[in-house]
């Protein structure tokens, strides 16, 4: 008579193995109690989107908070799907946003921590050991239907408005003998390996989300499929494994897989495994133009890619610090209560996730920035974008470097004081907003006038400026010598009085401080205009208004 022992040898000759060897090779961790132990575990189908690297963010920072472990495992099990290089590039992504990892992979070929390997497609021999279990213990069995017989399946339930799937009398490979199944193999028939579940639909199963409370699911009574018929397991039994055997404590994932988490607890008791916390993070959403809400999506929006924010230079300390304002409500309160702390200074709270889904905001991403990149030193902006630029504007990146202690007084305007300037959002747009500091990049075709338009008044207020009252020794007299310009000029140097009879003026000291900073910046904007000056020094400036008159007289 043949067993489901016979069963299982025929199908795994080869695993010599079983269950009690791999837990004793990887035991439970020693950590301290409380301590979280979680995981990243994505596919390597194309770059991190903006929802994996929140969930990568999460899945890191809970164990980092409770001195527990966090460890990246690649899950590549579904060939199609994979691409060149896919690994390395999420590998990549987490080190560019400073995401550590504890334990897992780290490069395509290297991997660090006892309890891998932490790639999927590594550990089929593991699979094939508790495939093999299940199969002798009647817990799974081999499936020999056809695509056209589960084709014909489906249309019966649906012609009869029935659950669709494979279980109950739908699942008739469930009720071959033994016999007929060895037979049928041994003749080499194609076959996947499935579930026997042993749930029953119209009974319910009750668990506790970390993010969403009290779930209530009926059982999961569809016999799925366990294992392919090339021999990979799906992620439904693959991940079930790896997480009891890598003992992982706590699962944050996309809220598309809390319809499946039945079944995976079902799997968990099946193999007698202890079952880890879930936590269903919610989606990351977005508002198109006629107002529909949906999820973010890697082809339609340019932003949900990561490198969206390398290319534009977006600090990932910011990045990140805009995530979190989505993973806690209240993160963005705190933040602003402790603008000298950072996110490993925050405690994460679960019940501070939105169950809904979080709106993606690229303007309050960028105002983030604006305010990061401010409260960075001089050096830690001059780093920053000498890093983007050497990757991305190779010009701009000789030009910083050969002009270094230049460069870090230009970025230190208006910088080391109470309310510092918020200029900058991003690396990338720093050149356009410095580049009349730099004589190789400065060669304006248009001036951003303002009250004065008229060229010879223009160049008469330079002329004397500069023959009488030029002073950059102290900014003090700087100002005092614009006043004394301005009222020579017969405009008013005092604001109030000009308010009061503007009539009686030609303008303001502000119409000839304005003149000063187009003339020499070609921007009515700018930081310190008295900083500026002192830098430029007055023979770049007057080399600056000596060309500047010649285009006005043209």
């Amino acid at each position: 008579m043949i067993t489901n022992k016979d069963l299982a040898n025929l199908m795994y000759p080869n695993i010599t193995k079983s269950p009690c060897d791999y837990e004793k090779k990887y035991p439970e961790r020693k950590l301290p109690e409380g301590a979280v132990v979680s995981r990243f575990a994505p596919s390597p189908t194309g770059f991190v989107h903006m929802g994996s690297l929140l969930t990568a963010l999460v899945a890191a920072k809970v164990p980092k908070d409770t001195r527990g472990i966090f460890f990246l495992r690649i899950e590549d099990t579904d060939g199609k799907r994979k691409v060149e290089n896919g690994i390395q590039g999420i590998i990549d992504d987490l080190v560019n946003f400073d995401i550590q990892i504890d334990e897992g992979v780290v490069s395509e070929s290297e991997e660090k921590g006892k309890y891998g390997p932490y790639v999927q497609t590594r550990r089929k021999e593991i699979y094939d050991t508790y495939a093999k279990y299940m199969i002798e213990n009647d817990l799974a069995y081999p499936c020999f239907c056809t695509e056209k017989e589960l084709e014909n399946i489906r249309d019966r339930q649906e012609k009869n408005k029935e659950r669709i799937g494979y279980y109950g009398s739908f699942a008739k490979c469930r009720y071959l003998s033994i016999d007929e199944a060895y037979r049928r193999i041994k003749n080499g028939e194609k076959y996947v390996i499935r579930l026997k579940s042993p749930g029953n639909f119209n009974k319910k199963i009750e668990f506790n989300d970390l993010v969403r409370g009290k779930m209530v699911f009926p059982e999961n009574d569809i016999d799925v499929i366990l294992v392919k018929s090339d021999g990979i397991p799906v992620y439904h039994f693959a991940h079930v494994i790896d997480d009891h055997l890598m003992r992982t404590t706590h699962i944050l994932r996309g809220e598309e897989w809390l319809s499946s988490t039945p079944v995976h607890l079902q799997l968990f008791e099946m193999l007698k495994f202890k079952a880890p916390r879930y936590a269903h993070l919610g989606l990351v959403m977005k508002i198109d133009e006629d107002g529909t809400r949906r999820k973010l999506s890697k082809r339609k929006d340019p932003e949900a890619a990561v490198s969206y924010y390398h290319e534009r230079g977006i600090p990932a300390e910011a990045v990140k610090l805009y995530l979190m304002t989505l993973a806690n409500s209240n993160f963005e309160e705190w933040l602003n209560q402790n603008i000298d702390k950072g996110i490993d200074d925050f405690t994460f709270n679960f019940k501070k996730m939105s169950m809904s889904g979080s709106l993606f905001d690229v303007e309050k991403l960028l105002n983030i920035s604006r305010n990061y990149i401010s409260r960075l030193s001089k050096e830690e902006v001059y780093r920053g974008l000498c890093a983007w630029a050497l990757e991305f504007d190779n010009y701009f990146y000789n030009l910083i470097v050969k002009y270094k202690n230049y460069t870090l007084d230009i970025l230190n305007i208006e910088r080391e004081q109470k309310k510092p300037r918020k200029d900058y959002a991003n690396y990338s747009e720093i050149k356009e907003q410095i580049f009349y500091m730099y004589d190789e990049l400065y060669n304006p075709s248009d001036y951003e006038w303002g009250n004065i338009s008229e060229k010879q008044e223009i160049i008469h207020i330079l002329d004397v400026y500069m023959d009488n009252y030029f002073d950059v020794s102290d900014k003090d007299n700087w100002f005092n010598k614009i006043k004394e310009l301005t009222d020579d000029l017969g405009y008013a140097s005092n604001m109030k009085e000009y308010k009061i009879n503007p009539h009686e003026y030609k303008g303001s000291v502000a119409d000839i401080s304005t003149v000063l900073r187009v003339a020499i910046t070609s921007k009515c904007m700018t930081p310190d205009l008295y900083v500026i000056m002192k830098l430029l020094g007055k023979e770049r400036i007057q080399t600056r208004l000596k060309l500047l008159k010649e285009k006005l007289s043209l």
